[in-house]
């Protein structure tokens, strides 16, 4: 979906329609944005960075809080249309999804016609765009789907992907942030397809395990199938405080309760977990985390609260001033499910990249 949120509140507020507009807290809090409208964006106005830095960006933005239950609910619309299709749809989030239309509820055969129907239905029953990519793979897909937004549509089918490829920067692939960009960029690899140049054993030298994933990406190569309704793993929380804090046993509060939450979640879906994980984020803007993975799985409360109060004592906390706290389990596993061993990867398989 294009600038998801922002543009369901554009929808609903014709006011804000044409306007910069930023979801998310507001800057004398603290606030980060959500997502920003394309007329924001413009700006320099981007999600994840703080309000108050998008207020300066673009004096004139207008600031909404986020409405999660209609986003949700749009969500679930956006969802249901692709289902109708294919019953091949793996969700990323409230508003991405791959599908495999290799057969399909029209009977389509091409992968074009197909998403430009569902493109149509997304507007003409959310009166909201959506931006698609259609190819070989998820990890084609997934770069073309962000390739003409808003309202894109780009295909690249399989006589075109080495054409594509060329084009193709380090930075453009999901998951390589900056660093690891410049660290590409540094070694030489400038274009994805530049890792061909150097032998494996070079490459697993400088990159670690990166080589493993960037070397069948760069001959376009992605052989994950679609996998709907994956179970999740993990559940976590976090706050960023009014006021950066100092005082440890306010820290240890709000670490217990939010250890308690994850419990109740955990309860709830009648869930164990492995690990616990704690999220420090200091005033420099320093982010560190610590975790605690023990045998058998539980959600105990009083378990899963004393060893995030514990990871606490293996950071700075009460030293140096803490911004944002976060509290999450992982590893979760069903009544009874026992944890298996990470298995080890076939034969150019590539980690799952969320």
């Amino acid at each position: 979906m294009d600038a998801f949120y922002a543009s369901v509140e554009q929808r609903d507020d014709p006011a804000l329609r044409g306007k910069p507009v930023a979801v998310g807290g507001e800057p004398q809090a603290r606030g980060v944005v959500c997502a920003a409208s394309y007329e924001a964006r413009a700006f320099g106005v981007r999600s994840a960075i703080p309000m108050s830095r998008a207020v300066r960006l673009c004096p004139h933005l207008v600031v909404v809080p986020p409405s999660f239950a209609r986003y949700k609910a749009v969500s679930e619309q956006v969802f249901t249309i692709f289902r109708r299709v294919t019953p091949l749809v793996e969700g990323l989030s409230l508003d991405e999804a791959y599908l495999d239309v290799t057969e399909n509820a029209w009977g389509e055969p091409l992968g074009m016609n197909v998403a430009r129907r569902i493109k149509d239905t997304i507007r003409e029953e959310t009166r909201l765009t959506a931006s698609a990519g259609v190819a070989p793979n998820k990890f084609l897909a997934k770069i073309a789907s962000g390739w003409q937004k808003p309202d894109g549509l780009t295909v690249i089918a399989p006589e075109r992907v080495e054409r594509f490829l060329q084009k193709l920067p380090v930075d453009a692939l999901w998951g390589v942030g900056p660093v690891t960009a410049a660290k590409l960029r540094g070694l030489g690899y400038t274009r994805l397809v530049d890792v061909r140049k150097a032998s494996p054993e070079l490459l697993k030298q400088q990159l670690g395990s990166l080589a493993d994933w960037l070397i069948p990406l760069s001959h376009g190569h992605d052989d994950r199938p679609v996998q709907p309704d994956r179970v999740r793993k993990s559940v976590s929380n976090e706050t960023t405080f009014r006021q950066d804090v100092r005082d440890l046993a306010e820290l240890e509060s709000e670490a217990a309760e939010m250890a308690r939450h994850d419990a109740a979640y955990l309860e709830r879906r009648r869930l164990l977990a492995r690990t616990v994980t704690l999220k420090l984020r200091y005033d420099d803007f320093t982010t560190i985390t610590r975790s605690d993975t023990r045998d058998p799985a539980t959600r105990d409360a009083a378990d899963l609260v004393a060893r995030a109060v514990a990871l606490l004592a293996r950071t700075e906390a009460g030293v140096r001033p803490v911004r944002l706290i976060g509290v999450g389990v992982h590893g979760l596993l069903h009544d009874g499910e026992e944890a298996a061993p990470p298995p080890e990867p076939a034969p150019g398989q590539l980690p799952l990249l969320d």
